[in-house]
């Protein structure tokens, strides 16, 4: 951050009295901006024992497959945010969600949340943020082509929660080292 977004006067980088953190401090009205994580919240929609797949239309990895989900949005919880993505993505309504997953991804600043759900009358359709919408047994899983590290760590836990009958919560750290 270069400029106060208060007053718009520079600022620097400083550790505030009482803080163990450099922060972005405001050199004329000693406004501290704090830099905090993102959170993404999705669902892992499923319908008669498959799971839905987006093919993204935008980028990142624009063409890859994903799981609906996305930045929330303010003056919205987790959940809000992950049925909104599902909706918005893939024309989904989720019934019955829980809460299935949370992972760290701090070298990017970012944690998402999954919850899984059941897609209401198998009725879907692309989103404008995806190009195509799908349906996948794990076997049919596009597993070379999925657009981040963060779904297929939640998709093999879900297929292993389906193997062991359970619905186990996951949960785990994601960084740079990760490789599929």
């Amino acid at each position: 951050m270069n400029f106060c977004s208060d007053c718009g006067n520079a600022t620097s980088l400083k550790i505030p009295i009482g803080d163990n953190r450099e922060r972005s401090v405001c050199e004329n009205c000693d406004t501290i901006h704090y830099q905090n994580p993102k959170i993404i919240a999705g669902c892992v929609p499923t319908f008669d024992n498959k799971v839905l797949l987006c093919r993204r239309a935008i980028e990142p990895r624009l063409g890859f497959w994903t799981l609906p989900a996305g930045f929330m949005e303010n003056n919205e919880t987790c959940l809000e945010a992950a049925l909104r993505e599902s909706e918005e993505e893939a024309h989904a309504s989720i019934e019955n969600p829980i809460f299935y997953g949370i992972f760290d991804l701090p070298h990017i600043n970012q944690v998402y949340i999954f919850y899984q759900g059941d897609v209401i009358d198998g009725s879907y359709h692309p989103g404008i943020e995806s190009l195509e919408v799908k349906l996948f047994t794990e076997n049919d899983i596009p597993w070379k082509f999925l657009a981040f590290p963060v779904v297929e760590l939640m998709l093999r836990h879900h297929f292993k929660n389906i193997k062991n009958k359970n619905s186990d919560i996951y949960t785990g750290t994601i960084n740079k080292s990760w490789k599929k």
